[in-house]
């Protein structure tokens, strides 16, 4: 099965680029190559669109003011070469954000992503955790229905739409529930540290500026917005030289 993808780039030699490396993973098809947004959404309002591959800035219409205008967008890959857009891009909950000048490996990482999301949607009935007064939750997927144990997952990664669990087992479960879902449903003992990521805080290992170890050897991005909030649970568990009101 081939995934019917959308260019859109007004750069005539960064659109050929990437059409160049669009050609060479046999999974996809260019439906069309678009200069802008405007020649964008007469496509995307008549064929039928599974990925779209986009530049951000653009005359008229910008490729983040497209996507808010789409009711029912496909998967968006944003590709741009200024990174102060990556912050809304995933509040629009893009799936991927390339920052030019791109490469083949770094699309096909992207491509891959959009690959697994797009057959998970196929197979995935949606489906709420139904919250028990035990400290276990139940996941429905294509198999049927697994236990759930909050104090097993080490981080959940969000795929828009989707969201991935993986549990100290090494294993990943995938649930058709948003990461801003899972947060309300699941104890207090997550903690969101990016806008793709919750994490278990009783997993944590270290925190450096922009990246957190979890048991496992998992890496995590940390982003700024949600640095100050992870620093100060972890002050509430620091040790100190000193102890007040020490009985």
């Amino acid at each position: 099965m081939k995934y019917n993808c959308l260019v859109i780039e007004d750069n005539l030699i960064e659109r050929d680029l990437l059409e160049m490396y669009l050609d060479k993973i046999n999974i996809l098809k260019i439906e069309t190559i678009c200069e802008n947004a405007a020649e964008a959404l007469k496509v995307l309002s008549t064929q039928p669109i599974d990925i779209v591959f986009s530049d951000i800035d653009m005359p008229d219409i910008s490729g983040i003011e497209l996507l808010k205008g789409l009711k029912h967008p496909p998967v968006f890959i944003f590709i741009t070469s200024h990174l102060e857009h990556a912050a809304e891009s995933y509040d629009l909950d893009v799936l991927d954000f390339i920052v030019k000048p791109v490469s083949i490996e770094r699309l096909m990482k992207s491509v891959n992503k959009a690959v697994e999301y797009l057959d998970l949607k196929k197979k995935v009935t949606p489906t709420a955790i139904p919250k028990k007064e035990e400290d276990f939750y139940f996941l429905k997927d294509s198999k049927g229905y697994s236990r759930l144990n909050p104090e097993d997952i080490v981080y959940i990664e969000g795929l828009g739409d989707f969201s991935k669990l993986h549990t100290s087992d090494g294993q990943a479960h995938t649930a058709l529930i948003n990461l801003k879902n899972l947060a309300l449903q699941l104890p207090g003992i997550l903690v969101r540290v990016h806008k793709q990521y919750l994490i278990n805080f009783s997993k944590i290992l270290s925190v450096s500026t922009h990246d957190i170890l979890l048991e496992g050897g998992c890496n995590i991005p940390l982003s700024p917005s949600y640095r100050d909030e992870l620093l100060q649970l972890i002050q509430h568990r620091t040790l100190t030289r000193t102890v007040k009101n020490w009985d």
